[in-house]
């Protein structure tokens, strides 16, 4: 798997490397002018692309590459986290957005998520909740050993609850990481799907981890209580 990284926070732009160079080639540019010669060169599985760049900015690179039919899948992660700004980027072509500061799960939960929805996901990776696995490269799921099945949208939410457990999630950022600014439905979809995935999990036990912040959102409790 093969990354972009544009970005002009030196500091930032090593501590990305670190985070995702040993699971990703990882190539960066410090300016837009750089940023969009590399990508318009090369074949890249997801561009990471700021906002607020040298040169050109992030917005008119994408407009630049989405003009030449260069579909990759591109990222935000930006500072501006004004709803337009999301929505600017995500009307001109953009994929996905998160906002800075970030947690490193939540950077590389995105990046696969972006990677599955183009079909080019084949990071063996697996995560562990108490007895749940959840296996990456297949998006297969055992409870207690068990296969389950759930759709992809319950699996991605299952995904995010793990990968946050013991801290509060509201409705709005689960609605933002699974559905995104551009879908049709509204944040109310997030306790259906919610409802549906304990569900899933009920005969199992686990339904009751995952509890209501009344008025908020979400926990999945700490695996350790």
């Amino acid at each position: 798997m093969r990354l972009l990284i544009v970005e002009d926070n030196v500091d930032l732009l090593d501590s990305m490397k670190q985070i995702l160079q040993n699971d990703f080639e990882i190539e960066t540019a410090t300016d837009g002018e750089e940023g969009l010669f590399l990508a318009m060169q090369n074949i890249y599985d997801v561009i990471l692309l700021d906002v607020m760049l040298p040169e050109i900015d992030g917005f008119e690179l994408l407009k630049r590459l989405r003009n030449e039919r260069i579909m990759t899948p591109i990222l935000f992660v930006t500072a501006k986290d004004a709803l337009e700004d999301r929505v600017t980027g995500l009307e001109m072509g953009g994929d996905d957005y998160l906002v800075k500061p970030f947690q490193a799960p939540e950077l590389i939960a995105r990046i696969r998520a972006l990677l599955r929805r183009s079909g080019n996901l084949t990071i063996d990776h697996t995560i562990r909740y108490r007895g749940i696995e959840l296996f990456g490269k297949e998006q297969e799921i055992k409870i207690d050993e068990h296969p389950v099945k759930l759709t992809i949208t319950q699996y991605e939410l299952l995904e995010y609850l793990i990968q946050n457990s013991g801290k509060i999630v509201t409705k709005e950022q689960i609605y933002d990481r699974i559905w995104g600014f551009d879908s049709d439905t509204t944040v109310a979809i997030v306790e259906v799907y919610i409802h549906h995935l304990r569900k899933k999990l009920e005969s199992f036990g686990y339904h009751k981890d995952i509890q209501n912040v009344r008025g908020i959102g979400y926990i999945l409790k700490n695996p350790m209580e």
